[in-house]
């Protein structure tokens, strides 16, 4: 099981990330590595301490026994994987990527979530032939039937997706991901660290918006979550509101309907007891919306 609300369970076949962008500076993941990084530990030398803050080496590896870990999972689940990693890291090796690819092939029961920050190798992976063929190489091992010749192939179980925490990374990762074939596209606008304009995600079928936790957490406006939520409903697109953060800042007065920007350089602190600010009991009501594609 898992806290991650948007998902059942998750699955890290690999091990290890490196920093790309603004929305990984307080990364969850290397605080979570940081206590299992001692001698014979599983994140031995793939994380340090620098200035008293956990930050990945850059060092990522396979871990080859969890490979087969959704093959035991009888009771079908959503499936987050890599939330200790990155799927498409440059470092990853092609073979094993194509033995994960084949596990979710074979795992029809289950739904896959993949999230990355590296859109540009996971569209030049999944639009590739010799990809896939590597991917039927790893079936006919094991004895199953494999996928339809050509490329690109498409695993109807398997989500695909983009972290954006700004503009400049919305702008630089969704229109890859749109090109990239798959069964569902979505987006996770989390931290969501400025306002992002969702006009080149129209095609996408999911967001996920949510505010930074964890020490040094930087703030969310909610204006940005409730601008989210207008898209979604104005593009049909479901929207899943995580958390609001350590840090959810709300105007002083109402939003004027008519002039969405009013009110904005007037924000107060909203005090959760929820320290992720996950629990959406204690959120304003037009903030409670969790659907999904």
């Amino acid at each position: 099981m898992t806290s991650i609300e948007w998902t059942d369970e998750t699955w890290n076949p690999t091990r290890g990330c490196s920093r790309v962008s603004a929305g990984c500076e307080h990364c969850y993941a290397e605080r979570q590595a940081i206590r299992h990084a001692g001698p014979g530990r599983p994140y031995e030398g793939l994380v340090r301490m620098v200035n008293g803050h956990p930050v990945w080496t850059g060092r990522v590896v396979t871990v080859p026994e969890k490979l087969e870990e959704p093959l035991r999972w009888r009771k079908p689940r959503r499936v987050f994987v890599d939330s200790m990693s990155d799927l498409f890291h440059d470092d990853l090796p092609v073979d094993f990527l194509a033995d994960v690819f084949a596990v979710m092939a074979i795992a029809t029961r289950h739904t896959f979530q993949v999230l990355t920050k590296r859109p540009t190798n996971m569209l030049a992976l999944l639009s590739s032939g010799n990809f896939w063929i590597a991917v039927n190489a790893a079936l006919w091992r094991r004895c199953e039937p494999v996928l339809p010749g050509g490329a690109p192939l498409i695993l109807p179980n398997v989500w695909l997706g983009v972290s954006v925490e700004d503009q400049a990374s919305a702008d630089e990762r969704i229109p890859l991901l749109l090109e990239t074939p798959a069964a569902i596209r979505f987006v996770s606008y989390e931290p969501a660290l400025g306002p992002v304009s969702l006009c080149a995600a129209i095609k996408v079928d999911w967001i996920i918006v949510g505010g930074e936790s964890g020490p040094g957490a930087r703030p969310i406006e909610l204006a940005w979550v409730r601008d989210t939520i207008a898209w979604g409903r104005c593009s049909g697109v479901p929207v899943f509101v995580k958390q609001l953060g350590a840090r959810p800042l709300e105007p002083a007065r109402p939003i004027d309907v008519a002039n969405p920007t009013a009110g904005r350089l007037q924000r107060m602190r909203i005090r959760l007891r929820d320290r992720k600010g996950g629990d959406p009991s204690e959120w304003p009501e037009d903030l409670r919306v969790r659907e999904w594609p």
